[in-house]
């Protein structure tokens, strides 16, 4: 059990210093602090991580950043306040079991917080403190260790430098590109949207264009993450060489190593001629692993062993060969959950997991509907020759009202489903294209609205739209609150706090 557990930590030590590597070429603030929450949250598999940057001159906050999953959560920020109190008052890191019960703080101060345990670091630089870093832990998971205390406090002596000095670099040199100049250069390689989520994601590739480092793509199916990982390939300075992609979830388990390694002729059945694996193919350009949840665990000792030593052995050779390639992975399944569950490497996670990603779905990019769907119409009209030019009102609406499990993938299949529907001379699809089932489906959310708008007073409405939304949203995910959660982008615990105020059962 030690030896796992020492193992393991020297893992997360060394992506410490991936990390270092990271932060020194950065030059956005945002993205500095989104890595720093990422990787903390991470390296300890808290349940909440929350950054608290002082303005040097004025020693007030400036800048707080929550762990994406919490975002939304008010206590959170209510016990970072406090806890981060104490931290820069006594001016030491705090491990905190159960805060709830340490005497350091007032009596019942955080009985109504849904988190139990606490470490609390502060970042430094010369010995003044610049910011605090606090990673929560709640009932349902561990409290936090000394070992892990001991880890967090290595993290906040490694990244304080970065912090500090990025603020410096951001104010007086290199400036983010404007909205618009950014929207435009990632429209040309087919990233298209204007919400606020999808500006974080443009921001975050931009950033990770500029490191020659592993990245971890996670997201639901259908996001578009392999879009995400080819334009991070087109921005990099591996550009001029092949980005080279593979689906690991859709080729059989015992063809995986000669499709990643290659073989020799006569390896094994059907072997008639040498043939060159992806990771060979891909020498000098980027490697894109979708689905690497699916990976086979003897593989995923394999592929550790490439990121280690970055050589590789055709199936039935004896030759060893040097690849120099860089590792993009993709999950629609969070790793962590499947570290728990054993069914994936701990230490690989962390090899892979050096820049984190998260690609939003298409339900937290709302605003982006009309454009994807613009989009989507002139490449099927142009494919089917047919001459439809829009989609009206009524129509768009109910594209933005309905839930899309299916994301992006869905949203394009649906358009292509709508222009086939149409005739050959007609100019905007209304609702009498649409198909029965959609038909009643758009009837449906009409008839929530109009009952929302008619017949109730506004916290009647929002509340019944509330309790709506969120059954939907657990019938689409066969009841799987944290999956929900997610969707909805809110905390597991506010997820079950609505279903009990608003009597939400699975029937």
């Amino acid at each position: 059990m030690d030896d796992n557990f020492n193992k393991s930590y020297t893992t997360k030590l060394e992506s410490l210093v991936e990390l270092a590597q990271i932060l020194g070429q950065q030059s956005d603030y945002e993205e500095v602090l989104r890595l720093v929450v990422e990787k903390a949250s991470s390296l300890v598999n808290s349940d909440a991580a929350l950054i608290m940057m002082i303005n040097p001159k004025t020693r007030n906050t400036i800048k707080t950043i929550f762990a994406e999953k919490n975002r939304d959560d008010e206590q959170n920020h209510f016990v970072h306040t406090n806890i981060s109190g104490w931290v820069i008052l006594n001016n030491s890191s705090l491990l905190s079991p159960d805060i709830k019960s340490d005497n350091r703080f007032r009596k019942k101060l955080f009985d109504k917080a849904m988190a139990k345990s606490a470490i609390c670091v502060p970042f430094r630089i010369e010995n003044i403190i610049i910011g605090t870093l606090l990673l929560l832990n709640n009932e349902s998971n561990c409290s936090f260790t000394v070992r892990e205390f001991s880890l967090i406090e290595k993290f906040s002596a490694i990244v304080s430098p970065f912090l500090h000095c990025t603020q410096d670099i951001a104010r007086y040199f290199i400036s983010p590109l404007p909205k618009q100049v950014l929207l435009n250069k990632y429209a040309v390689l087919g990233l298209l949207g204007k919400s606020k989520k999808f500006i974080e994601l443009l921001q975050a590739i931009e950033a990770a264009a500029r490191c020659d480092v592993r990245i971890l793509l996670e997201g639901e199916s259908g996001t578009g993450k392999e879009l995400v990982a080819r334009a991070v390939h087109k921005l990099s300075s591996r550009s001029q060489n092949k980005f080279v992609a593979i689906d690991c979830g859709a080729i059989q388990p015992n063809l995986v190593e000669s499709e990643l390694f290659g073989h020799i002729k006569g390896a094994f059945t059907g072997a008639s001629i040498d043939r060159k694996g992806l990771l060979e193919e891909a020498n000098g350009g980027t490697l894109f692993m979708d689905e690497i949840n699916n990976l086979p665990v003897d593989m995923q000792s394999k592929l550790l062993r490439v990121l280690q030593d970055e050589e590789i052995r055709p199936v039935g050779s004896n030759l060893i060969r040097k690849v120099n390639v860089r590792i993009i992975t993709a999950s629609s399944s969070l790793l962590q959950k499947l570290i728990v569950e054993k069914n994936f490497r701990e230490d690989l996670y962390y090899r892979l997991n050096v820049y984190p990603i998260f690609v939003p779905t298409l339900n937290e990019r709302v605003e982006d509907i009309p454009l994807l769907a613009d989009h989507f119409l002139k490449k099927f009209s142009v494919e089917q020759k047919k001459e439809v030019e829009g989609i009206h009102e009524e129509v768009l609406d109910f594209m933005k009202q309905r839930h899309w499990t299916g994301n992006i993938r869905e949203l394009e299949n649906f358009i292509e489903r709508l222009v086939t529907l149409t005739n050959k001379k007609q100019k905007i699809i209304d609702k009498k294209i649409l198909p029965p089932e959609l038909q009643k489906e758009l009837k449906k959310i009409k008839k929530v609205y109009e009952n929302i708008l008619i017949t109730k007073s506004l916290g009647e409405s929002l509340t019944d739209y509330e309790e709506q939304l969120i059954r939907n949203t657990l019938n689409s995910c066969n009841w799987n609150q944290s999956k929900a959660a997610r969707i909805l982008n809110i905390s597991e615990h506010a997820m079950r706090y609505k279903m009990t105020k608003l009597k939400i059962e699975k029937s």
